[in-house]
């Protein structure tokens, strides 16, 4: 069984349904998740909130955390995750942003640096990574990682 059909089963099994907030992984976790038959019946809705001003729109991330702490951030993370659960009114969000590459990165924040996010009904987890893959394998490790992420806090 794979990662996402056992989220599916999970969240079928606890009545949740869940969310997405996505920005460097750009719809493919969302993506991933819709791969698995039954996944109407959990997931309702998906941002994909590429820009800050998507991301203030949409999710309702403050202007203060973009401008103070950038989009690639441990508290933009978290302001998606939480956002997603309120626009949506889901029991679960997701959320990812950061750099896939190959070019955007600084020194502060290298290529590679992901945030993710996991708003669990009320409960806000967020966990930074460093990745050094393609853009694209950069993107799909995003998605298994938040997938694993979720799978740990939801228990």
């Amino acid at each position: 069984m794979s990662i996402e059909e056992k989220i599916v089963a999970e969240l079928l099994k606890k009545k949740y349904t869940v969310t997405t907030a996505e920005s460097c992984t750009g719809g493919l976790l969302a993506g991933t998740i819709l791969n698995v038959p039954g996944a109407s019946e959990i997931y309702n809705e998906g941002h994909i909130t590429y820009s800050n001003e998507a991301k203030e729109r949409i999710l309702g991330v403050s202007r203060e955390t973009l401008e103070t702490y950038g989009a690639v951030s441990r508290q933009t993370a978290e302001e998606m995750a939480k956002g997603a659960v309120r626009t949506a009114g889901a029991d679960v969000g997701l959320s990812t942003t950061g750099i896939a590459g190959p070019g955007g990165g600084t020194k502060e924040k290298p290529v590679g640096l992901i945030y993710i996010g996991c708003c669990i009904r009320g409960e806000t987890y967020v966990r930074e990574l460093r990745l050094n893959g393609t853009r694209e394998g950069n993107r799909k490790d995003t998605v298994q990682a938040v997938l694993e992420f979720l799978l740990q806090n939801i228990k």
